[in-house]
C-alpha cells in the first residue's frame, strides 16, 4: 500500500530534520498542523524506514523504543548530544 497523503507530508518533513538534530512526533505534528504525535508515529512506524527514522523521538528525549540501540548508534554517529540515554532536547532540537 502506498503512503496516504498525510504520511507523505510526514516523511517529506522528516527527510529535513538535519544530521546532529531531532526531532519529535509532537514536534512533527504541531509544524504539520495535523494528526498528533500518535498519527506521526503510526506513519513512522509504517512507512518511516526510507527516512532517517532516528531523528525522531519521544517528548523525553528517548528514542523509538523497538530501535533504541540502534538509533543512538546513528545519532551518536551524527554528533547528537545525550544525556544518558536520552537526547538533551534543549541542544539537539529542530523545531523547522
Amino acid at each position: 500500500m502506498d503512503p496516504t497523503p498525510f504520511a507523505e507530508r510526514v516523511l517529506e518533513l522528516v527527510e529535513r530534520v538535519p544530521a546532529g538534530s531531532v526531532t519529535t512526533y509532537g514536534d512533527l505534528a504541531e509544524m504539520l498542523g495535523e494528526g498528533g504525535p500518535r498519527g506521526v508515529g503510526a506513519v513512522m512506524a509504517r512507512w518511516g524506514g526510507g527516512v532517517p527514522w532516528w531523528r525522531v523521538i519521544r517528548s523525553d528525549g528517548r528514542p523509538p523504543a523497538h530501535k533504541s540501540d540502534e538509533a543512538v548508534r546513528r545519532l551518536v554517529a551524527e554528533g547528537v548530544p545525550l544525556a544518558g540515554e536520552r537526547v538533551d532536547l534543549s541542544r539537539a532540537r529542530w523545531r523547522g
